[in-house]
């Protein structure tokens, strides 16, 4: 239906999801090991206290319930801090620090065990007054496929990003048609051979009562998810190929005897996902939108794949074009990784022609 669905924010999100405009805020009750209290917490502190400024400020404003060393890493993880322009791994790695510091304090004052300083400076409605404050390490994010795993894990499906996101082109060929295409098409008939491609977002390993080991894995793309039934036969040489986040290609037939379609495999693949651009790696870009902030995100961008290849950036109005080559700084190593990342900023032309 084309609706984005937005991340869950400390700052934006409800208990559940609510609409914002044409899209939908995902709930901070759906993210994993959060529960409704939690939420009332958050949600009551900044209603009280206002909007969260940073970290620190979130942690001086809520309940001490909310102080929670697991409750703050699936919200880390789940994104909820990612306005805040704070990394993830970067929040995870002081999230524990940060709540030894400030829960003996908020324990005490729920108790009436005020500082002797409290009411000292009544404009502060945080804890700056007691000396607290965590700083963020500036670290590296996680590569992309683990953050979007953690998010995975929390949110029970990707929001922020997908690892597919310009592999599209990749994944297509060789393929009969997408996973969503196959799940809508009432024509293809039970039994029909099809070949399909995506990422695995679950394994699970079982035994028949003869003793063979078999599989099923869920199968996902950015259209939809099916299960795979990967049989005795099939399994055994399919098996070192089954892990979670792996991109395959599985060849199979159809099957429509359950409410929803399976594919029985029979042949299970990893597609070539080298191909891209050769020699130096050239951007185009409409000169209206080479705007500060968007050199900048594509600074980030190139500079999360340092390598030795040559970045060449093509700016296009209609007038003319014109080819300039980017800082030796900036070169970088061409991955799938980096073109998706590219296309996802600058759009799925943007590595055209």
């Amino acid at each position: 239906m084309k609706i984005q669905v937005l991340p869950p924010d400390v700052n934006e999100s409800a208990a559940d999801f609510t609409p914002v405009g044409r899209d939908i805020r995902f709930g901070l009750t759906a993210v994993r090991n959060v529960g409704a209290n939690v939420v009332d917490g958050i949600v009551s502190g900044r209603t009280d206290k206002g909007r969260y400024a940073d970290f620190n400020d979130f942690m001086s404003k809520v309940p001490a319930l909310v102080c929670n060393k697991r409750v703050l890493e699936s919200l880390i993880k789940a994104g909820a801090f990612d306005e805040m322009k704070l990394k993830r791994r970067a929040l995870v790695a002081i999230h524990e620090t940060a709540v030894d510091q400030y829960v003996d304090i908020k324990r005490n004052e729920a108790i009436g065990q005020d500082s002797l300083f409290a009411g000292l400076d009544d404009e502060d409605d945080g804890l700056a007054g007691f000396g607290i404050d965590v700083t963020v390490p500036d670290i590296d994010e996680w590569d992309k496929m683990t953050l979007l795993g953690h998010e995975r894990d929390m949110l029970g499906l990707y929001v922020s990003d997908h690892p597919l996101l310009g592999l599209e082109h990749v994944l297509s060929q060789g393929t009969d048609c997408t996973i969503g295409q196959l799940m809508l098409d009432e024509e293809r008939t039970d039994g029909s051979p099809i070949t399909i491609s995506g990422l695995v977002t679950s394994v699970q390993r079982k035994i028949t009562k003869r003793g063979d080991a078999w599989a099923m894995i869920t199968l996902e793309d950015l259209d939809g998810a099916i299960d795979v039934l990967l049989f005795p036969s099939s399994y055994q040489l399919a098996s070192p190929l089954l892990q979670e986040d792996a991109i395959l290609t599985v060849k199979g037939r159809l099957s429509k005897s359950k409410d929803q379609p399976e594919i029985h495999g029979q042949e299970v693949s990893m597609p070539d996902l080298s191909e891209g651009p050769s020699g130096p790696v050239t951007i185009s870009l409409p000169s209206t939108r080479c705007t500060a902030p968007v050199i900048e995100q594509l600074k980030d961008v190139l500079g999360t794949h340092p390598g030795m290849t040559e970045v060449r950036l093509r700016l296009l109005s209609r007038q003319s074009t014109k080819v300039m080559r980017l800082d030796d700084r900036l070169r970088v190593t061409p991955t799938p990784a980096l073109f998706a990342d590219l296309k996802q900023l600058l759009g799925p032309g943007c590595l055209a022609g």
